[in-house]
């Protein structure tokens, strides 16, 4: 039976009407006061035991390329561009010089869909153990209109950090699609260009460095609400966007036009000049010079070849065909492709200028109809399962 006479809290001693709420049990009491500090200890715990406190002082631009090797396939250049300027971020952090100021250098990653711009930034922030977030810039408007405040990326690296600012200080963010906030236009306009030029003006400081206030994870951004300041100048911001037509840009600078008697034809899929680009050509894009300025790094991907996308399929860790042969084989049924439909299912990509990408698309599509049909497969004791090129061309239920 609970004792009435308790009063006061078994762990702070504080008279119940000193408390919000006591909690009283047969014969023990807890104010909230105290189930709120317990709860404090409980969430600090698990940040303490979740993101181990990361040791950037080890790792150098060959130990960086040779994790990327691991989990990208091809793109060498472009990896060990990356690897260069990763390092050199964090020997900033780490080493910071009393008598020198050393400018943040942050990335701006250009190439084809499928190439493998987020791959590259999420394992490069997986092999540093910091808190890596991926926001995607259509999303993205000035503050005060309807859409994702630039802000709210800061927020999301700090929910990831488990708020721990310190943590998130040293962070990597990924703005995707970044070619999608491109002026709409050269000439100037009478309304606001809210998701385009503005995302860019908004931008500027968050990326070269300022204290912004942001909202707790998990708690929405509100005037009078709880709020964390946190500094963006050392947060590693990496941009990455296919911008399609840049290598008609720089052709055009590069080349002359192709208009006229006599012209050059030139290959409309060529992305092969996108390694000449310039400052002045992202800004005919529709880039402000001074979001450009803010990404010191320029990167350029290149289309992956028909090896390196067979590659994909069969050699990395976690590759689909390896997925799907697990899946298959739970239903007892082995799966196999033989070399022409590997090859079938990597040009395909190429065609549809898919990238790595279409991988997944493709061998879903190829395999659909098994997977549909897999009860019956068992029940007339098919126990084997090969995939060739005509399946690949023509997918079709085996009878």
């Amino acid at each position: 039976m609970v004792d009435s006479t308790l009063h006061h809290c078994s762990f702070c001693g504080n008279h119940k009407d000193a408390v919000t709420k006591l909690i009283v049990s047969e014969d023990a009491a807890i104010c909230s006061s105290c189930v709120d500090l317990c709860n404090q200890l409980i969430v600090e715990g698990k940040k303490t035991d979740q993101i181990p406190a990361p040791n950037l002082k080890e790792f150098d631009a060959y130990s960086i390329k040779e994790h990327l090797d691991k989990h990208v396939i091809g793109q060498d250049g472009a990896k060990e561009v990356l690897a260069v300027a990763i390092s050199n971020h964090y020997k900033r952090i780490n080493n910071t010089p009393s008598d020198l100021e050393i400018q943040k250098g942050n990335v701006l990653l250009i190439g084809p869909t499928g190439s493998g711009k987020t791959l590259l930034a999420r394992s490069v922030a997986k092999y540093l153990n910091v808190p890596f977030v991926v926001a995607d810039a259509t999303s993205l408007t000035e503050a005060g209109y309807v859409g994702e405040d630039v802000e709210g990326m800061i927020s999301m690296l700090l929910s990831m950090a488990n708020n721990d600012v310190k943590l998130a200080e040293q962070g990597i963010v990924f703005i995707d699609e970044v070619d999608k906030i491109s002026r709409k236009s050269e000439s100037s306009s009478i309304t606001r260009d809210v998701s385009g030029e503005g995302v860019q003006q908004a931008l500027l400081k968050l990326v070269e460095g300022t204290r912004c206030r942001v909202s707790p994870a998990g708690k929405r951004k509100h005037p009078q609400g709880d709020m964390i300041e946190v500094d963006t100048k050392n947060i590693l911001f990496i941009a990455g966007g296919a911008f399609v037509g840049l290598d008609n840009i720089i052709k055009s600078r590069t080349k002359g036009s192709s208009i006229g008697f006599g012209a050059e034809i030139k290959y409309k899929n060529d992305t092969s000049d996108l390694a000449s680009v310039v400052p002045d050509d992202l800004t005919k894009f529709g880039m402000i010079p001074e979001f450009i300025g803010r990404f010191t790094t320029t990167i350029t991907l290149a289309d992956l070849t028909l090896d390196e996308l067979v590659s994909i399929l069969t050699d990395v860790k976690n590759n689909f065909i390896a997925q799907y042969t697990y899946l298959f084989m739970l239903d007892g049924i082995e799966l196999s492709f033989t070399d022409d439909a590997i090859m079938r299912i990597a040009q395909k990509c190429i065609d549809l200028n898919t990238g790595a990408r279409g991988l997944h698309t493709e061998v879903e599509r190829v395999l659909m109809h098994h997977m549909f049909h897999i009860r019956k497969y068992k029940e007339k004791g098919i126990t084997e399962l090969i995939i060739d090129a005509d399946m690949v061309d023509h997918p079709k239920v085996i009878t």
